[in-house]
C-alpha cells in the first residue's frame, strides 16, 4: 500500500527531477533483478523527486505483465520510502487494470498510464480507457498524452472532476497550443510532466507553461549532468541551459535519431559508456553499431572531463 495520497505523490513529484531506470536484462535478454536494483540504488543517491519503474525508458512495452510487477516490486524494495515509485501502466482497459492494482499491491505510490495498445479511438473511449483505470485503484494516476491517446482539454477537464486520484498530465506531444489550453483549463489542479524524447531540450520553454518537472533519461548514465542541468532549467538560467544543450544534448539527438527507436537504445549504449552495462534492448528495438557506440562514449567523456575540471577549479 502506498504510503502517500495521490496528491501528496503528484506534489512531491513536481519539485525535482524524475528517474525513469533502464530494465536491465541479460544476454539472453531476461530481467536480472540484482543489477537493476543496484542501478536504482546508484541513482538513488542523488536528489530526485520520483522514480518511474517499467516506464518508457524501462521496456515497458516490452514486457510481459508479470515482469512489470516484478521490475516494480523491486523498485519498491530498493527505494524503502526515499522516493515515491510510479509504476508503469498501459495496454487495453483490462490488462491496464490488472496492472494497476498489481502496482497497488506492490506498494508503488503512483501510475504513469501509458497509450493503450494499437487501436485509435474517440475522446469518449478514451475517456472511458483512462477512467476505469482511475477506478480500479486508489493511487495517484499520471495519464501520459501522446500517440494515439491525446486528450482535449474539455476531456481532461471531465476526467478531473470524476477522478479526484488523476492528479498528473505527462505530455510527450510537443503542441505547444495544446499544452497551453490544458494548462490555462486546468492550471494547478494536476502535475504537468515533459515527457518528450530527451525532454531536456523542451525543459526551458515548457517551464512557462507550468511544466515544472520532466523525466530525465540521461539521468541513467550521466546523473550528476542531468540534475544541474534541471537546476539550471529551474532557476531560469538560459546561458547555462543554452550551453548545456550545444555541448551535449544536440549531439547526442542527432546521434540518437540515427535509428528508429534509438530513445531507448541510446540509453543503455550510454549505461555502457560509464560502465553500468544494462544489458541489450528487446525486439523490437535494435542497439546502437559498434561505432555509434563509440561516438556516444566519446561524446559522454567530453562531458565529464569538462564536469571534473570544473569541480576542481570551483
Amino acid at each position: 500500500m502506498s504510503r502517500m495520497t495521490p496528491a501528496e505523490m503528484a506534489q512531491q513529484i513536481g519539485g525535482g527531477l524524475l528517474s525513469f531506470p533502464v530494465t536491465h536484462f541479460d544476454a539472453r535478454r531476461q530481467f536480472v533483478e540484482g543489477p537493476y536494483r543496484q542501478h536504482c540504488a546508484w541513482m538513488l543517491q542523488r536528489d530526485l523527486a520520483g522514480l518511474f519503474a517499467a516506464g518508457g525508458t524501462g521496456e515497458f512495452f516490452s514486457l510481459s505483465p508479470s515482469e512489470v510487477g516484478r521490475v516494480v516490486r523491486a523498485a519498491v524494495e530498493e527505494t524503502a520510502g526515499k522516493v515515491p515509485v510510479i509504476a508503469g501502466c498501459g495496454y487495453g482497459t483490462a490488462i491496464a487494470v490488472e496492472l494497476a492494482q498489481d502496482a497497488e499491491r506492490a506498494g508503488a505510490d503512483g501510475l504513469l498510464l501509458l497509450p493503450p495498445y494499437l487501436v485509435n479511438s474517440s475522446q469518449e473511449g478514451l475517456a472511458a480507457h483512462i477512467e476505469a483505470v482511475c477506478r480500479a485503484t486508489a493511487l495517484g494516476v499520471i495519464v501520459y498524452n501522446r500517440d494515439n491517446a491525446i486528450l482535449t482539454e474539455d476531456t481532461l477537464a471531465g476526467l478531473c472532476d470524476r477522478n479526484p486520484n488523476l492528479v498528473g498530465f505527462k505530455d510527450g506531444v510537443g503542441d505547444v497550443e495544446l499544452m497551453m489550453r490544458v494548462y490555462a483549463r486546468m492550471g494547478d489542479r494536476l502535475t504537468y510532466i515533459g515527457g518528450l524524447p530527451t525532454a531536456e531540450t523542451f525543459a526551458l520553454p515548457y517551464l512557462e507553461m507550468g511544466v515544472t518537472t520532466y523525466s530525465s533519461a540521461i539521468f541513467n548514465f550521466l546523473p550528476d549532468w542531468a540534475l544541474a542541468f534541471y537546476k539550471a532549467v529551474r532557476r531560469r538560467d538560459r546561458e547555462t541551459v543554452l550551453a548545456g544543450l550545444r555541448e551535449f544534448v544536440l549531439p547526442y539527438i542527432a546521434l540518437r535519431n540515427r535509428g528508429r527507436g534509438y530513445a531507448v537504445s541510446i540509453v543503455k549504449a550510454g549505461m555502457i559508456a560509464v560502465g553500468h552495462d544494462a544489458g541489450p534492448v528487446r525486439p523490437p528495438l535494435t542497439d546502437l553499431t559498434e561505432a555509434e557506440g563509440a561516438e556516444l562514449q566519446a561524446l559522454i567523456a567530453r562531458v565529464q572531463t569538462k564536469d571534473h575540471a570544473i569541480a576542481a577549479n570551483g
